[in-house]
Order: structure tokens, then C-alpha cells, then sequence
């Protein structure tokens, strides 16, 4: 009789163990193979979020079709205490273990809303877009200029939201005095900002940044951000640039910056700089005699005036010999690697196409037939009322 109860006992153990095992392999099965969702979600992590709350969220959405096998694959994977804070746009047919990456790996949220405050040229906005799931493209929900009146109603709700993601974002060329005029605007930071950094010294770039971040140490990122990108890319310069260290090489490249926006264009702009200081000629170019009008304190509205050309400032390169004394704007990556790695041309001048780009010449006799074709270019576009652009160096 024991002898038959034992047997029947290991029989009946087997059986478990093999249905336990064919459960463990059904839900490492359910795990990894793609998931129910039919179309694109975005899943809001909470501070502090627990993962059965979490695993629940995700159920009720359609995103895992068991939240129990889930939060176990999630043990099993030792990331259950791995939650990071913000939102995350879970695909469709993503299986448990890719929902269990996405709010896990931590990093940019990939969908909900943002605040992104951007320091342009001229002006600055404040804009409070949403990422659509359907299509992972942001929309704009409003936009409007910082300090220009009351806020709109849905800018001060999302200041509100506690899974709310803040972005600065800074233009290139823009000047250090810009960056912290405009910060000070920016309602969602804290702290004061004391002297102005030095020009030239600010990565243009895109910055996450959490509520209520302190300024100073914003402009601190940003100062390391483009001193590391100068350390990084200064010593695969070219051989033969007529300037010797990193600060002259940032003064033209912020030069490059004023003076095309066109991607394409920067190498051959800088090329053209390079050679007059190769030649010993002046640089003659507007942006610099610019900066020397306004310090860097905002556009200048107007044209240059001749006296303003002939005037002697050290940013006047009609009148002095070299570069300025220092950067007028700050460069971004694209601008520096003109400046350290140049086209190899013979151009001497260039002057707008009337397209937005510029076109190029060797020779002052080929230059002025350009310049007469653009100023047709002006004249033509004055009868029409449109607004110049562009211009000669």
C-alpha cells in the first residue's frame, strides 16, 4: 500500500513539475512574443510609481496582456525596481519585454508633452508642444514670446503637470548676452545669473533641463558642453590654418556662423576668410562690424552706415588687420569644424544668390559682376516691398 502511495505521489510530482515547467515556458513565451496593442500609447511613470500599480496601467490599456506574468518577467529580469519617472510611447505589438525596456532604460521621455524654451538670433519663444503616439511626430499645442504679457491658460495648466519635461534650446549664433537675457524669462527656472560668460563659450544645443533648475548651473552645462566639443575636435585640424590656438579658431568660426546659415556653404565661407588672412588681406566682413556696434546686445534693426564702416572698433575688420579680439556669437559644431577643417578653394568673396546661399568668386573683377547681379536681385525685390537680405564680403 505505501509503496503504491509513494508511487503515486512521484507520479503526481512529475505531473507538476511538468506542468510547471510547460507554465514557466508558456510565460517566458508571453513575455518576449509581440504584445495585444493595436495602436501606439503613451504611458505616464509617475515619481515614485510602484510596478503593480504599473503593471495594472498597462493591462487596463491593452499594452501587456497579463500584468501578473509581466511584473514576474520584470523580477525574473531584475528590473522591477528599475521604473524610471516620465513618459514613454510604447508601439503596437510590443511584447512585455520591450514594454519593460522602455520605462526601465530611463532618459528622454518619448512621448507626453514639453515645455521648450528657445533662444534664437532675433527673439525667443516659449512653445508647449505634445507628441501624437500615431504618428511619433510633435505637435504644437501653443506658442508664444516669453515676457511679452500673460501667459496663455494652456502653458500655465502644463506647469502644472508633474510628468511635464522643460527643454532649452539655444540657436546657433546666438551671443552669450542673448542666452542670459532670455533665461531670465524663463519662469520655470531659479537663481540669478552673474557676469555674462564669454562669447563663444556656449554650445548651441538642445538642453533637458528638470522644473525649477538653477540658471547658473545651466549655463554652467553649457560652457562644458562646448569646451569639450573644442577639446574634441581641435586636434584633427587642418595642418596649415593661419591661427594657432582654440580661441582664435572659435573667433572664425563664429564669424562662419553669422554669415551663412546654409549647412553646405559653411566650409567654403570659412575658406574665403582663410585665404584674405593668408593673402594679408582685411576681413571685411558686416557681422564682426556688427558685433562692434551692439556689443552683442540684440540685432542691430538696420543696416550698417558708412560711418559705422569706417569707424575704428577692434571689431571693425575694414579697418583692422586679422581677426577681432574675440568670437561675436556663439558657434555650434557645425561652424567650428568649418573653421578647424576648411574647404581647399581659391575663392576671395562671395555675396548672396538671392536664393538664401551665396555665390563665390576668385577675382574682384568676377566679385563685382556678382554683386551687380544681386543688387539687381534687391532692386527688384524693393518694387515688390520685399525686405533686403543678405549682402557682400
Amino acid at each position: 500500500m505505501w509503496r503504491s502511495i509513494a508511487s503515486n505521489a512521484l507520479t503526481l510530482f512529475f505531473v507538476l513539475l511538468i506542468a510547471a515547467a510547460a507554465l514557466v515556458a508558456w510565460g517566458r513565451n508571453e513575455f518576449v512574443t509581440p504584445g495585444p496593442l493595436a495602436d501606439a500609447i503613451c504611458v505616464q511613470v509617475e515619481r515614485g510609481a510602484s510596478l503593480a500599480a504599473v503593471s495594472r496601467n498597462l493591462e487596463e490599456r491593452g499594452a501587456v496582456s497579463d500584468a501578473r506574468i509581466f511584473r514576474i518577467g520584470a523580477e525574473y529580469a531584475e528590473k522591477s525596481k528599475d521604473l524610471k519617472f516620465g513618459s514613454y510611447l510604447i508601439k503596437p505589438g510590443a511584447s512585455m519585454s520591450e514594454v519593460l525596456a522602455a520605462i526601465t532604460a530611463g532618459g528622454q521621455s518619448t512621448c507626453g508633452q514639453e515645455i521648450n524654451f528657445r533662444i534664437g538670433v532675433t527673439t525667443a519663444d516659449v512653445i508647449l508642444r505634445e507628441l501624437d503616439p500615431a504618428t511619433n511626430a510633435f505637435v504644437e499645442v501653443v506658442k508664444f514670446s516669453p515676457g511679452a504679457g500673460e501667459v496663455p491658460a494652456e502653458y500655465a495648466k502644463a506647469l502644472e503637470s508633474p510628468d511635464m519635461r522643460y527643454r532649452v534650446t539655444l540657436a546657433e549664433g546666438v551671443t552669450s548676452w542673448q542666452v542670459v537675457q532670455e533665461l531670465k524669462q524663463a519662469d520655470f527656472l531659479t537663481g540669478d545669473i552673474g557676469d555674462v560668460p564669454a562669447e563663444g563659450s556656449l554650445a548651441p544645443d538642445s538642453y533637458d533641463v528638470d522644473k525649477g533648475a538653477d540658471r547658473t548651473a545651466l549655463i554652467a552645462r553649457m560652457t562644458e558642453a562646448q569646451s569639450r566639443l573644442l577639446t574634441q575636435l581641435w586636434p584633427n585640424r587642418s595642418a596649415d590654418l593661419p591661427y594657432d590656438t582654440v580661441e582664435e579658431a572659435l573667433i572664425m568660426a563664429s564669424i562662419v556662423e553669422k554669415e551663412t546659415g546654409i549647412a553646405a556653404e559653411r566650409r567654403t565661407v570659412a575658406s574665403v576668410f582663410i585665404n584674405r588672412l593668408e593673402q594679408g588681406m582685411r576681413l571685411q566682413t558686416d557681422p564682426t562690424v556688427i558685433y562692434g556696434v551692439t556689443g552683442g546686445k540684440g540685432a542691430l534693426g538696420r543696416g550698417l552706415r558708412q560711418s559705422e564702416l569706417r569707424r575704428a572698433t577692434p571689431y571693425n575688420t575694414y579697418v583692422i588687420d586679422g581677426l577681432p579680439p574675440t568670437p561675436i556669437a556663439n558657434p555650434g559644431r557645425a561652424s567650428i569644424e568649418a573653421a578647424l577643417n576648411p574647404e581647399k578653394t581659391e575663392y576671395l568673396f562671395f555675396v548672396a544668390d538671392g536664393t538664401g546661399g551665396h555665390v563665390f568668386a576668385k577675382t574682384l573683377e568676377e566679385h563685382n559682376r556678382n554683386v551687380e547681379k544681386w543688387r539687381k536681385i534687391e532692386a527688384e525685390r524693393a518694387a515688390q516691398g520685399q525686405p533686403e537680405s543678405g549682402g557682400s564680403d
